[in-house]
């Protein structure tokens, strides 16, 4: 089995394939300051959960946007799993043309996003990504990765609304039922929720001008279910698609 491994800022999704499919999924706060042992022992748990063994693991690949765990990761791989990880970077062959100024710069997940949209959807296409950043990622036809864009994310955006705003209390964030509200917390939610998916359809219009083309969007990262559902231009959500990219990479380079 392929244990699909895509490390955020703010959260860590691993995915076990059992052929093309996932088997199972989970998603844990990015353990930055853990050591090699506690991430296996954390991993073994959740394992343990589903009646899983590590011995079942025959194959690892990562994304990684925080590069302090990447040792941890490869040690563990090799010391607990056995196996030799793929980690997604400079060498790994993906099929995209990078057209960015420097290629190395591109986080990884954004091009593991890339291609995962092309094998699933096609291109020209843009990518949405939820997550701590939201970014947005176009590809053109001949599978050219042209560039993108990165806004704050949701959830830091309204952290430092409320760190900043000194009469402005924490709200939790759910859906607003209208744009106009009638109260602090309806106000807040209407305007960040709302008002992100504004930014949303703004970035989607004006990248798709720049590309002469009305690409298939795709929206996927752990808060794009908070937004969607006011956002006029995404086409199809799927938030496993950083996990079905790991495997497509992978199966590339082996």
């Amino acid at each position: 089995m392929l244990l699909a491994i895509d490390v955020g800022n703010t959260q860590t999704v691993l995915g076990l394939f059992s052929g093309d499919e996932i088997d199972h999924s989970w998603r844990i706060v990015t353990p930055r300051e853990q050591t090699t042992d506690e991430i296996a022992a954390l991993f073994y748990k959740l394992f343990e959960l589903y009646g899983l063994k590590f011995k079942d693991v025959t194959s690892v690949a990562i994304s990684s946007v925080v590069p302090q765990l990447d040792h941890e990761l490869i040690v563990l791989s090799r010391r607990f799993l056995e196996v030799d990880p793929l980690i997604i970077g400079p060498g790994v062959k993906t099929d995209l043309e990078i057209a960015y100024d420097n290629p190395q710069e591109v986080g990884a997940d954004r091009i593991v996003n890339s291609v995962a949209a092309i094998r699933l959807y096609g291109c020209p296409c843009i990518v949405v990504d939820f997550g701590t950043a939201t970014t947005f990622d176009a590809v053109a036809e001949g599978n050219i990765y042209l560039g993108g864009a990165i806004s704050p994310g949701l959830e830091i955006s309204t952290e430092a609304l409320f760190a900043h705003a000194a009469r402005l209390s924490k709200v939790d964030l759910r859906k607003p039922t209208q744009a106009i509200g009638r109260n602090t917390a309806d106000s807040i939610r209407s305007g960040v929720i709302m008002g992100f998916s504004g930014l949303v359809d703004g970035m989607v219009r004006r990248m798709a001008g720049e590309m002469h083309t009305r690409p298939k969007v795709i929206a996927t990262g752990g808060l794009a279910e908070m937004v969607l559902d006011y956002c006029e231009t995404i086409d199809v959500h799927d938030p496993q698609l950083t996990l079905k990219g790991l495997k497509f990479i992978y199966e590339m380079n082996h």
